[in-house]
């Protein structure tokens, strides 16, 4: 008789985004005409770039001739792609890397699922907290996280790292010994970001100790801050310490194209082991690489006519953003977030909670946001809403709060 991953069963009823799902069904059927605004999920509504489009047009030609058809592609991503990333992501700002450090992907959250794959599975987790679920849920399934605490809401093996605006969302190095921190800026969900300073400090801690650091980078596009840094390489000793993940679906667009990339660097050695080596093997064992046309899409970003239509849509976002948390404040809200990051972080009313606030705002403004609850216990109190929507609907939705009171 087969026997089933036992971990799963541990899981909490349902993933932060299908509830949200769920609730926004109901308030759909009950009130058919309402015009809801999606301010939730944090999908991009910007078309691709022409630059991408036109390149994934000649890319498909490419398959329609037997003289330049494309099979299989490497695991790790063909070179063209690579080496762009190298060049522009990172050597453009001084850092070293080489691209066969670089595995391209279809997105960052396939491989922050998929990274626990070459980690034991007696390794202690660090967590932000708030955090993405991914970083939470994918080493639940694993069998890292040990069991649930529905009364606390966090479970027994994860060590959670409270990111709060008590302490400027910079969480505090761990008290008890850590294998693998889970560090993300601009953050996800809450929109702020760490200095150099601040990660200098993490990436001292992960060498001192031999912890790994997993840096979630997918928003990096949207620094404008010069003591930010755009990736952890660019902190000295972060190569023998971090694994960083890219995405190109919200600085491109390519949420429904599906491409990313991860680096793993040769210099990152824990138990004798390469872990650039084992992430090679893990990726040609379970992974056959991303689509060709779309890897020849995400080239085009890096063309000057395509970096410079991508930023178009990245300052669209940063509009609506500044646009969402200047309506909030001017409604009385405090509002963190939104400057170096298309997620804006909203403190609930005295005394409602973050589902509360958001059934409040779904069933009285017909607006979507994400409760902060569901990002963890530390995010109680909060709601995340995003600037990728239409600059019309955060027009509206802004209107719609200022009249709620």
């Amino acid at each position: 008789m087969a026997h089933v991953n036992e971990n799963y069963g541990k899981l909490p009823g349902s993933y932060l985004f299908s509830e949200i799902a769920r609730r926004t069904a109901a308030f759909a059927a009950k009130h058919p005409d309402a015009d809801l605004i999606r301010m939730g999920i944090g999908d991009v509504t910007r078309p691709l770039a022409p630059a991408v489009i036109e390149a994934m047009h000649r890319a498909v030609d490419d398959l329609a001739a037997a003289e330049t058809f494309r099979g299989y592609g490497p695991e790790q991503g063909y070179a063209f792609l690579r080496e762009a990333i190298a060049q522009d992501d990172f050597a453009a700002r001084g850092v070293s890397v080489d691209a066969d450090e670089i595995f391209i992907s279809d997105g960052a959250k396939s491989d922050c699922g998929n990274i626990g794959d070459i980690f034991s599975v007696d390794n202690v987790i660090a967590v932000c907290d708030p955090v993405y679920p991914v970083y939470v849920d994918a080493n639940a399934m694993a069998g890292r996280a040990g069991d649930y605490d529905e009364a606390s809401q966090r479970w027994e093996n994860i060590v959670y790292m409270p990111t709060t605006a008590e302490n400027g969302f910079c969480p505090a190095l761990p008290e008890v010994p850590v294998d693998i921190i889970y560090l993300c800026s601009p953050n996800n969900p809450t929109g702020t970001v760490l200095t150099r300073d601040q990660l200098q400090a993490w990436v001292d801690y992960a060498n001192e100790c031999g912890a790994v650091i997993m840096f979630d980078a997918a928003y990096e596009r949207f620094i404008v801050d010069a003591d930010v840094p755009h990736s952890i390489y660019e902190v000295p000793g972060a190569e023998t310490c971090a694994i960083e993940f890219r995405s190109f679906s919200k600085t491109a667009g390519f949420t429904g194209a599906r491409c990313g990339y991860t680096v793993v660097p040769r210099a990152l050695v824990r138990g004798g082991a390469s872990l650039r080596d084992m992430w090679n093997r893990r990726q040609c064992t379970k992974f056959n690489g991303a689509s060709y046309v779309i890897q020849r899409g995400a080239e085009a970003i890096y063309t000057p006519e395509g970096a410079h239509q991508v930023d178009e849509a990245i300052a669209y976002y940063r509009a609506n953003a500044r646009l969402i948390k200047e309506g909030l404040e001017a409604a009385g809200y405090t509002v963190y977030g939104a400057v170096n990051s298309p997620y804006i972080w909203c403190k609930t009313p005295e005394g409602m909670g973050s589902w509360e606030f958001f059934d409040r705002l779904l069933n009285e403004a017909a607006i979507i946001t994400t409760p902060g609850a569901g990002f963890g216990p530390a995010g109680e109190g909060y709601v995340r809403l995003t600037a990728f929507g239409e600059r019309a609907d955060a027009e509206r939705a802004m209107e719609r709060i200022r009249a709620l009171g």
